[in-house]
């Protein structure tokens, strides 16, 4: 049995969980990828054991509350569960007026971003506090910049990650007294699978000053901050947000 402590990384196969996986690998967790498709989960386990760390893959729908169960069993089998990286999560079905959002794709958002990660977290939680630890144990909700900043044309998504971002203070608040941190972090415009579909947009917005950083983020700039957090870097920290987005949120006048 392996002494390193253990990350869970749920969406870990590509974009921001692959950065993830790789970044807490070099700050020396092992991992378990969770996901609901393999399509890229060699290529992270490649990375993963680079850095020395191993790697396990295992197939999971963040929606099917019935398969939580059987996953945090299998992280927490040898004791070693110390982080939960809730990235695992879906946009708009299709981007468009407010008003004509549809049921179907405003289930979908709360579903997998919001209802899915609340009942892992409640489930890894329990795992935790019956297993004592020696190190630093976390866990890391990947958010959005979107969850304080309007964008009409995907307002579902907006209201996921707005949950998301009150369903890591409530349970860092309830966490605390178990040496349980909880952080949240808001990437901004972020280079991934996700935002390939509007990078021309992106590219000519970012060009015009969108952030006071005039770039993009990488995956990679969210993957260490998530492993900073993990590593127990900031003790005496709870509940916060980080901005991870070039200074996005930042009111300008």
């Amino acid at each position: 049995m392996s002494a390193r402590p253990l990350a869970l990384v749920t969406g870990g196969r590509r974009g921001i969980g692959r950065a993830a996986c790789q970044a807490l690998a070099a700050r020396g967790f092992d991992i378990l990828c969770a996901d609901i498709d393999e399509e890229g989960a060699a290529e992270t386990g490649a990375l993963v054991q680079a850095e020395g760390a191993s790697f396990a893959f295992r197939r999971f729908d963040l929606a099917e509350l019935g398969s939580h169960a059987a996953l945090v069993a299998a992280a927490s089998a040898e004791g070693r569960l110390a982080c939960l990286v809730n990235n695992a999560g879906v946009g708009a079905l299709r981007r468009g007026d407010l008003l004509d959002v549809s049921v179907e794709s405003w289930d979908r958002a709360q579903g997998i971003n919001a209802r899915g990660s609340f009942f892992l977290t409640q489930a890894v939680a329990k795992a935790m506090i019956a297993s004592p630890a020696s190190g630093p144990r976390s866990i890391v909700f990947v958010s959005s910049a979107n969850a304080v900043l309007a964008s009409p044309d995907r307002g579902e998504y907006c209201a996921s990650k707005a949950a998301v971002s009150m369903i890591a203070k409530v349970f860092a608040v309830r966490l605390a007294e178990e040496g349980i941190a909880v952080h949240e972090i808001r990437p901004g415009v972020i280079r991934t699978e996700m935002t390939a579909p509007v990078a021309a947009r992106y590219e000519q917005r970012i060009a015009g000053g969108l952030s006071p950083m005039r770039r993009w983020g990488e995956a990679s700039d969210i993957g260490r901050t998530i492993a900073m957090l993990a590593a127990g870097d900031l003790p005496f920290s709870t509940g916060d947000a980080l901005h991870v987005d070039g200074g996005l949120h930042l009111g300008r006048l």
